[in-house]
């Protein structure tokens, strides 16, 4: 609900603008728009003339492009060339003349099930107002909005709650972000359309009786997706979920619309709608279910047709290694995954990598954000080499890389070929793949998963492993092992979820079956149909393994440099974290806390408290907030020549308080 701080296109003719009059519910929804499903309208109190300015909705999208040019006479050229210190004169002055902010529409039910109106009114979320101008900027607008629709207000950012923490509720009623939108029946996850059979299942007992005949066709909807849901054409679900769940990546990466619509069965047996074809849309705005009157006349998608070629592996002896001596370039030889926990170390260690970039690119009318980040680095006027040298110090102090070491695609491929039996049960699949025989895959497959993981490794590899990872590094503590494919975070094909990693491994006896788990979770049925579906050929898949040292966590999540229900919002970056370890973020094993920080401007908001009763301190919000700007400085290295390409970073807070990468890999778009 927050309004850009950017400037905009040339304003209509038509302008219904009103100064210095009280608001009424007819007038609010005259002069509205529609946000977020709601209606809303922006608000301009002028501090020096005691009046306010309730804007027309279609002929001001932008604030700031109001009061510059109607209220001080300025032109759009001139307020483009001082942007960044117009945006401050009202965002951030303590003594500023304007306050700006937003009302929006919403409605509850009382205990009698009538419908209660309530405006909320909020700032931008990088507004830094004190508590004395936010308790004015209340009392300003409840004086003159109609007294029989209750005001809230909703602090923008984890500053105004802290200020207004000190002040009474009584003064001043608000409401949460969190408390307002946390329960509301339907929410955005992916955006995209999708025509289809709807295939509504109350428990994961009717999914799975019903799961082998899904097909591309099919939109799937229940309350809580599972994790190995196949390839189809849209998913809904009817209880939260977070937007950094596997199911949701794998929306992304597959590009299917995705969306919370928790009235879905009141929707379902009201209208008819299982098993019946629908026109699915989900939007920021909107999120519809259209029912169509006949079948449509459907094609098979792209993705059924695709058919994704991979860069061919090194298979040539390649030692384990240490993260510490992996670059991005050894992704052909230990996988994506692995090489980038070796670059993170590099970026680290030197200092020397320019994380920048981001923050160079024009965001019209901008020419670049240097002095954004400038600030927020703490630095006054620096040049180009010293805001580097400040970037590569601040990520360096901010977060760490975990021990361990790499293990080569070759590795795997010396141990599949120590057995015969292993060549001839994996002869069999690749026959049952080229034969497109889909029925007896799961049979294969499951087959060659049991062979893999009970066939000895052979000592020369065994050797290897030792020689990188002392046996005094196995016995003295927990490990975690993890899968490092050339076939995942590929565009086109999202492997979220679907290649194993085992966390609790101690000793050199579960090491070594931990190695061999993942190695066959290369040919686990469903990472198989995966593949096939798209084309990648089993020749040329290949598993590399992480074996890292355990950390135990107080605090664990997943970050993604992006809004994922925002894609244009350049600012912010999406956070969730739970106690703990990370999956339990990506397994929906809990309901993670979720907030969005601004990289630009600074400041954070709370998204949901999840399975959580409270909010997390705010000292360690505020930590938060300095890992997601690392999180963003990170971008600019590891996203190559397209800054703007966002990151999925897994993290965890040790006991201690500091923050480790287990895991960089590119977020599916």
């Amino acid at each position: 609900m927050s309004a850009p701080l950017v400037t905009g296109a040339a304003e209509p003719a038509t302008d219904r603008t009103v100064v210095g009059e009280n608001l009424s519910l007819p007038l609010f929804r005259t002069l509205s728009g529609v946000l977020a499903g709601h209606p809303y309208l922006k608000v301009v109190v002028d501090r020096e003339e005691d009046t306010w300015h309730v804007l027309d909705t279609g002929a001001h999208p932008f604030h700031v492009n109001y009061v510059a040019t109607r209220v001080l006479g300025m032109d759009l050229a001139a307020l483009d060339e001082d942007l960044d210190a117009f945006n401050a004169s009202v965002y951030t002055d303590p003594g500023r003349r304007f306050l700006l902010g937003v009302l929006s529409l919403h409605s509850e039910q009382d205990p009698e099930g009538r419908e209660r109106l309530f405006l909320v009114l909020e700032t931008t979320e990088a507004d830094t107002m004190h508590g004395e101008l936010l308790t004015f900027f209340y009392e300003f607008v409840r004086a003159r909005v109609d007294s029989r629709l209750p005001l809230l207000l909703k602090p923008a950012n984890h500053g105004q709650e802290e200020e207004l923490s000190a002040i009474s509720e009584q003064r001043v009623p608000r409401i949460l972000s969190h408390e307002l939108f946390g329960s509301r029946e339907r929410t955005p996850l992916n955006p995209g359309e999708a025509t289809g059979r709807l295939r509504f299942f109350r428990t994961h007992q009717e999914y799975a009786a019903a799961e082998a005949g899904l097909g591309w066709s099919d939109i799937v909807a229940m309350p809580c997706l599972p994790d190995d849901v196949p390839r189809v054409a849209g998913f809904v679900n009817t209880a939260p979920i977070t937007p950094l769940s596997h199911t949701n990546v794998l929306a992304s990466g597959w590009g299917i619309p995705n969306a919370i619509v928790r009235d879905l069965e009141q929707l379902v047996e009201k209208g008819g709608l299982d098993g019946a074809w629908v026109r699915y849309r989900v939007g920021e705005d909107v999120i519809s279910l259209q029912p169509l009157d006949h079948e449509p006349d459907l094609r098979a998608p792209a993705w059924h047709q695709q058919r994704i070629r991979l860069e061919p592996p090194l298979l040539e002896d390649a030692p384990v290694l240490s993260l510490h001596r992996l670059r991005s370039a050894d992704r052909d030889r230990y996988g994506t995954k692995a090489a980038n926990l070796g670059e993170l170390h590099h970026v680290l260690d030197s200092r020397t990598a320019d994380l920048t970039s981001f923050y160079g690119r024009p965001r019209p009318p901008r020419e670049d954000l240097y002095g954004h980040l400038a600030a927020r680095l703490g630095v006054s006027r620096p040049s180009a080499e010293q805001l580097r040298a400040r970037a590569a110090d601040f990520v360096a102090g901010a977060v760490s890389a975990p021990e361990g070491v790499g293990v080569p695609f070759a590795l795997q491929q010396r141990f599949l070929a120590s057995s015969p039996v292993l060549q001839q049960a994996i002869g069999k699949l690749k026959l049952a793949l080229e034969l497109d025989a889909t029925d007896v895959l799961d049979s294969l497959c499951l087959h060659l998963q049991h062979l893999i993981r009970h066939t000895p490794v052979p000592e020369a590899v065994t050797r290897q492993i030792d020689h990188a990872f002392p046996a005094t590094a196995v016995s003295r503590g927990r490990l975690v092992v993890r899968s490092s494919s050339n076939a995942e975070d590929l565009p086109g094909f999202s492997a979220a979820g679907v290649y194993d990693s085992v966390t609790t491994v101690q000793g050199t006896g579960q090491l070594l079956d931990a190695l061999r788990q993942v190695w066959a979770s290369l040919v686990s049925p469903r990472s198989v149909r995966l593949r096939h579906q798209v084309g990648i050929s089993l020749d040329d898949t290949y598993m590399g393994v992480i074996i890292q040292e355990y950390a135990p966590a107080v605090l664990g999540g997943v970050l993604v440099t992006c809004n994922p229900t925002r894609r244009e919002d350049f600012r912010n970056v999406y956070l969730n974290c739970s106690p703990g370890s990370p999956e339990q973020v990506v397994e929906g094993s809990v309901l993670p806390q979720q907030y969005l920080y601004n990289t630009v401007e600074g400041g954070g908001r709370t998204v949901a408290l999840g399975s959580w009763g409270e909010p997390l301190s705010a000292a360690t919000r505020a930590r938060l907030a300095d890992l997601s700007l690392t999180g963003r400085l990170l971008q600019s290295h590891f996203s190559g020549a397209d800054v703007d390409k966002p990151l999925d970073i897994e993290w965890l807070m040790t006991e201690q308080g500091n923050f480790r990468l287990v895991q960089i890999r590119p977020y599916a778009l």
